[in-house]
């Protein structure tokens, strides 16, 4: 019981005290990083330092777009025609023609699936919905989001994919395999 009432004074004052001020920082260090700079990806001033001067960002973006989808998934050609395609459809409201650029089973919110395209065009609204096509209708095919998923439109809201046709995978075909 008395090495409590020792230490409870101890302890008391330690945690009014105050703490030690930092130390300054050597003459040589660098400046702090700003916030700005710390939520900027590293790879942005590397692109900005190698971008040929001139070229318009678009064209690089849309380069390094087509170059990651051939890095990871194969054919970009074939996943910017069918990115057009679906986009003009959507865009247009062609729901024959968006119909045409799905894979069933099709993944849409909630977890759950769409079987085909009657199913797809009666619950049409429910899928292709107004933030759907905005997102759609805003995506510039040389900003997608590239993964081993697949193209990424917007936010998450349409996933594009190839499905390999043959045993070898040298034939693929690219529909949209997710809306939410």
């Amino acid at each position: 019981m008395r090495t409590i009432a020792v230490l409870i004074p101890a302890l008391l004052l330690a945690a009014c005290s105050q703490p030690a001020p930092p130390a300054e920082p050597a003459v040589d260090a660098p400046p702090p990083m700003e916030a700005s700079a710390a939520a900027t990806p590293a790879s942005e001033p590397a692109k900005a330092a190698a971008e040929p001067a001139g070229a318009a960002p678009a064209e690089v973006s849309a380069e390094d777009a087509r170059a990651r989808i051939e890095t990871l998934l194969g054919d970009a050609a074939q996943y910017e025609k069918v990115f057009n395609a679906f986009r003009t459809a959507v865009v247009g409201g062609d729901r024959a023609a968006v119909v045409e650029e799905v894979r069933f089973p099709l993944n849409i919110s909630g977890g759950k699936k769409i079987t085909g395209p009657g199913e797809f065009q009666r619950n049409y609204e429910k899928i292709i919905t107004p933030a759907v096509v905005k997102a759609v209708s805003e995506q510039d095919f040389g900003k997608v989001f590239v993964n081993q998923q697949g193209v990424m439109i917007g936010d998450g809201q349409v996933w594009l994919n190839g499905q390999c046709l043959d045993h070898a995978c040298t034939k693929t075909e690219v529909k949209v395999i997710t809306i939410q």
